[in-house]
């Protein structure tokens, strides 16, 4: 009976997530609702014996208030701060500057199927330092994707490329490897060094060769020619009021990768006698950029009424992500006292493919969801928060686990036609988002794909 109950709550939710209900809410809602049928129907408890408040109901918002107090004091700080400083960075146009730097060389390529290939690989190693995928796929749009249709390319294709730059969240300093990194028991930048950019770098050039075949025979098919011309995009289109036309000097483009350089530097990987964390490297990152912007300008009252978009990024991440991984959380918490993990765990040990049929089983369930949702992070949070116990039960690496179930979300986001960044994507360029997945879906099946693969190649 309460693998029923799961299964239908958890349909229920991702019904409502298809249809535009806010994740945060379903999840809190469906969360509860496990929590108090788990403790009605004997089940098992919300709290423990210590902190348990007299009334099972209160129990479930004090689990809310504990979760949102160890969340927003750790975890949520981090992601805030990562936030803050990307927000900045668009503010005073040292994003834009990075991109325009970055995309020049690849103007001297002489293929246009080549130059998408290549602004595909340069969008991801961007995004290193720009963390957001439709943030950095507007940059594109306002960069690149001119010059690949000034080259020939067709607007799918261009806008096919640019669509799945960050595929892989694959930053030390991304949400989600933060987040997986803790589930994980890793410092970020030891799971980022030796866990993602191995598996990554498999998958680059499978979706780079991918995009070039895909992308060129799809143009013959729909019978595109070839033939230089002018192109234009109209900003007007953008839904993002942070993506602004800000003049700033090319040498900006220091400015965001800043953090990136503090975080690796400080870090086992060179100079370990100096302790650096996220939060440090960011607010570093800020004021750095700070002084470059009151040499530039002499405008002290305007460079310090700035740093108040700062902390309305951090802000906006507090509502957005850090309330969705609490969601995720207090649900996973219902999924846990239901019993519907121990029931997945004996499962698993019975089946006879353990740890790793478990993770195959958890990694489809991620990938379909990123689809149905139209959100990586959605079902990524919702689902993250079961590994630790799941890995402990069944003799595998928790990285092991969290590594293909958060990069193939970031992927699979990238096939929905109601994702962020692909409706974006497609309000700039003027197509159908329907349109545009079919382009993306093969490269990042592929990705998919390789991703798993050598996830377990290397690390089983």
């Amino acid at each position: 009976m309460n693998i029923i109950i799961s299964v239908i709550v958890i349909l229920w939710i991702g019904t409502l997530v298809f249809k535009r209900y806010k994740a945060q809410a379903v999840l809190f809602i469906g969360g509860m609702v496990l929590l108090a049928l788990a403790y009605l129907m004997g089940y098992g408890t919300i709290l423990g014996a210590k902190q348990q408040t007299g009334n099972f109901i209160f129990d479930i918002y004090e689990l809310i208030r504990i979760l949102f107090s160890e969340r927003a004091a750790k975890l949520g700080l981090n992601i805030m701060a990562v936030a803050g400083f990307a927000r900045y960075m668009d503010h005073i146009g040292a994003s834009r500057a990075l991109v325009t730097l970055t995309i020049k060389p690849l103007k001297k390529l002489k293929s246009p199927y080549l130059v998408l290939s290549a602004c595909w690989v340069v969008g991801m190693i961007i995004g290193l330092a720009i963390n957001s995928a439709s943030g950095l796929a507007m940059l594109l749009m306002v960069t690149m994707y001119p010059v690949l249709i000034a080259l020939g390319v067709s607007k799918l294709s261009a806008t096919a490329a640019i669509a799945t730059t960050l595929c892989l969240d694959w930053s030390p300093s991304d949400t989600g490897t933060i987040f997986a990194a803790e589930l994980a028991g890793i410092d970020p930048v030891t799971y980022w060094h030796s866990y993602q950019v191995p598996v990554a770098l498999w998958v680059f050039p499978v979706v780079a060769i991918l995009h070039y075949v895909v992308q060129k025979y799809m143009d013959k098919r729909d019978g595109h020619i070839v033939v230089a011309q002018d192109a234009v995009v109209h900003e007007e289109k953008m839904t993002n009021e942070d993506l602004k036309e800000v003049k700033a000097p090319l040498y900006y483009a220091i400015l965001p990768i800043i953090p990136l350089a503090l975080i690796l530097s400080f870090s086992s990987l060179w100079i370990s006698w100096i302790k650096m964390n996220i939060i440090m490297a960011m607010l570093i990152g800020t004021t750095v950029g700070m002084i470059f912007q009151y040499l530039r300008t002499f405008e002290g009252k305007s460079t310090l009424a700035d740093l108040q978009v700062y902390f309305d990024g951090m802000g906006r991440q507090m509502a957005n992500v850090v309330s969705l991984i609490v969601a995720g959380e207090l649900f996973a918490k219902g999924l846990m006292a239901i019993g519907t993990i121990d029931a997945l765990i004996n499962w698993a040990k019975t089946s006879g493919f353990g740890g790793i049929g478990i993770t195959l089983v958890m990694v489809s369930i991620i990938g379909i969801s990123s689809i149905v949702m139209g959100s990586g992070n959605a079902p990524f949070f919702a689902f993250a928060n079961l590994v630790p116990s799941i890995a402990a039960s069944t003799g595998v690496s928790a990285a092991l686990m969290i590594l293909p179930m958060h990069f193939i979300a970031s992927a699979f986001r990238t096939i929905s036609p109601i994702t962020a960044v692909i409706v974006v994507a497609a309000g700039m360029a003027g197509i159908s988002p329907f349109d545009l997945v079919k382009r993306t879906a093969i490269p990042m099946i592929g990705a998919g794909f390789t991703l798993v693969v050598a996830n377990f190649v290397m690390f089983l």
